[in-house]
């Protein structure tokens, strides 16, 4: 009896092992048919971001121009960092919003877009004040300050005109270009949870997660080639083959012209990615922009889409910098009659 009873039992546990090891390969099989559709999902999303990321890429890099050389590395960095905390909040909040709250996913991007129509205004604006060139005394004085303190000396010269320390001028160019990506991000991802609203929550979140880290890597190690193009072209330069000093001179040449057209571009992106989100919540402009779109041509399909956006975008931007400036008016004229 009791051999039979250990027979049993051993019996018992073989099956329980056999079960176990099905229900693993099962599990282990799930898991990999998970894996290839999150990795799917994954591209894409991704392919549906292409057009942000193309600003993301042209504004990060113009926000970030105009550094010591010395510290466009760790500067890049320091935004890259940021960048990757903001998703660190947008994945979860997309996720919740889109769960309990999925009507405001539009008025939130739209108050995005109207930031990046409003910064987009300041900057052509700026371009009109006409900023005085140093002469050569204080552009000497702004070289042996940047060399003091460690940062460029347009920092130096912008800092002097905004009455702010250098340092600290150079935070808010850090702060800033983590403020646009935080926007940049927020289109992202509400564009890659649109591609897996149908599927499971944790496929959802995997595929956020996957997109984040990947848009994050792919921007800002591309920014960090394009701000150290001069170096590398220094480094051709001291090649022996005069194919590979060549390449070095053009692209020290280049170097400027690229920053200056990074400089247009991103500040165009701010009005396109901008109005792009303020005509998703205006279905009367959407509705008559795809009308038209329909009915014509590829060229005039591409085209419109971009002019409205931008137009939509400035008017919006301008009216943000109205409203901005008179509220400055208001609350100064009452803190001075409040002083009084």
């Amino acid at each position: 009896m009791a051999g039979g009873g250990l027979l049993m039992l051993l019996d018992d546990i073989t099956a329980l092992l056999d079960d176990i090891a099905a229900m693993s390969k099962v599990a282990a099989s799930k898991s990999t048919a998970v894996a290839d559709d999150v990795a799917t999902m994954t591209k894409v999303a991704m392919g549906k971001t292409a057009g942000v990321l193309g600003d993301d890429l042209a504004l990060n890099a113009e926000q970030v121009t105009g550094v010591r050389a010395n510290r466009e590395l760790p500067v890049v960095w320091a935004v890259a960092k940021g960048s990757l905390k903001n998703k660190g909040f947008l994945v979860p909040a997309a996720m919740l919003i889109s769960a309990f709250a999925p009507w405001l996913i539009t008025p939130l991007l739209m108050v995005g877009g109207a930031f990046l129509c409003f910064e987009g205004v300041e900057k052509i604006l700026d371009l009109f004040h006409k900023h005085a060139k140093p002469d050569a005394q204080e552009a000497t004085a702004a070289i042996q300050e940047a060399d003091r303190v460690g940062v460029a000396p347009s920092s130096v010269l912008g800092a002097k005109a905004k009455a702010i320390d250098p340092i600290a001028y150079e935070k808010t160019k850090v702060s800033g270009a983590i403020r646009t990506d935080f926007i940049l991000s927020a289109e992202i991802m509400a564009i890659a949870l649109g591609t897996v609203s149908d599927k499971p929550l944790l496929e959802q979140f995997l595929v956020l997660v996957a997109v984040a880290l990947s848009i994050t890597v792919f921007v800002y190690g591309i920014v960090a080639c394009i701000v150290r193009m001069d170096d590398v072209g220094e480094w051709l330069k001291a090649k022996s083959s005069s194919a590979a000093r060549a390449l070095g001179r053009g692209l020290i040449a280049s170097t400027p012209w690229l920053m200056r057209l990074l400089s247009i571009v991103g500040t165009a992106a701010m009005f396109l990615v901008g109005g792009s989100l303020l005509v998703h919540g205006m279905p009367f402009i959407e509705h008559w922009l795809h009308g038209i779109v329909s009915a014509s041509n590829a060229v005039v399909a591409f085209v419109l889409p971009h002019l409205v956006h931008v137009a939509v975008g400035a008017l919006i931007g301008a009216v943000v910098v109205a409203a901005v400036h008179i509220w400055g008016m208001v609350k100064g004229g009452g803190n001075k009659t409040a002083h009084n």
